[in-house]
């Protein structure tokens, strides 16, 4: 299995264009302790030729151009993206299709709450069938009692998906924000029949039940939401009033937060965190927050990283 981070930063990527906090004016300033970071996804590939698309960003066209496995190789038009997977129907995830118009029809596989959100509310499906046929939709199954829906995904033989339902929230534009229901976020374990080796992928992961940490410690790898360390990192910036659970995300610190769920993992789980907020102290790598990682033995993603799980 051969994974790439596309980006690493939640929406509004890193530097935020909008955004004078202090982790932004100093990376403009370039100081060498940050680096500048693009919004959230991911690319995975069985054979190292034909690539699954994790999230479409709105800076997919410089995430492919930074990537030579997605370069054209092969013909006048071509592109190592051979498909289209979508975690959520956020906009930061998805409004990178639009981007991609002249390489359609794509397959995208996404559940049906992301399909309808996607179709209606931020209707990226219709708009895009003025080109070439647009986006085929193949569907991902979630059913109501949160149990996981395996499938494969033709472009990467040899990987076996499994959507698990994650407890987060529904976008703006969706009907089910503020109240969502499973099937608009889910995580993915990837397994590699070849290897037996797995990754559990969740940029987006506002609650860890009982559930998802048992998916979690399947995995040989996770890839999972690091956007805020603090819940109300938003308001201590004064930037923004919406605590991480109002967005869907779950704080690094805290009683109950995700660190004390990476830590219960088994030892031998490579534990990194994607889909990181510009506001975040771990973007800089002398603070005391990004030392507290490295003695949890938790690493931080960046823009290329090669994973092997």
């Amino acid at each position: 299995m051969h994974v790439v981070v596309l980006g690493s930063a939640a929406g509004g990527g890193f530097p935020q264009w909008n955004c004078n906090c202090h982790n932004c004016l100093r990376v403009r300033q370039g100081d060498s302790a940050l680096t500048a970071r693009q919004q959230s996804s991911i690319a995975i590939s069985s054979d190292g030729e034909r690539w699954l698309l994790c999230n479409a960003s709105p800076d997919i066209r410089a995430q492919i151009a930074a990537t030579p496995e997605l370069h054209p190789r092969r013909g006048p038009r071509d592109t190592g993206i051979a498909e289209v997977l979508l975690m959520d129907g956020q906009i930061d995830h998805a409004s990178g299709l639009l981007s991609l118009r002249e390489g359609c029809p794509f397959d995208v596989w996404c559940t049906p709450n992301v399909h309808e959100d996607l179709s209606s509310g931020f209707p990226l499906f219709p708009m895009l069938e003025h080109w070439q046929g647009g986006l085929s939709w193949q569907r991902i199954g979630i059913d109501q009692e949160h149990h996981d829906a395996r499938f494969e995904v033709p472009s990467c033989p040899g990987l076996v998906f499994t959507a698990v339902a994650l407890t987060s929230n529904a976008p703006p534009y969706s009907p089910r924000r503020g109240s969502p229901t499973p099937g608009d976020n889910i995580g993915l374990l990837i397994e590699d029949t070849r290897d037996g080796r797995s990754l559990f992928y969740a940029p987006g992961l506002g609650l860890v039940d009982d559930e998802t940490r048992a998916w979690l410690a399947r995995a040989d790898c996770v890839l999972v939401d690091g956007t805020l360390w603090h819940d109300d990192e938003l308001q201590r910036a004064g930037v923004g009033r919406a605590t991480g659970r109002d967005m869907g995300h779950l704080a690094l610190a805290g009683e109950h937060g995700l660190l004390e769920t990476l830590d219960a993992l088994p030892e031998s789980t490579r534990r990194i965190l994607i889909h990181i907020n510009n506001t975040n102290p771990i973007l800089d790598e002398g603070s005391s927050e990004r030392a507290e990682l490295r003695r949890h033995d938790i690493e931080v993603s960046y823009d290329g990283m090669r994973i092997t799980p």
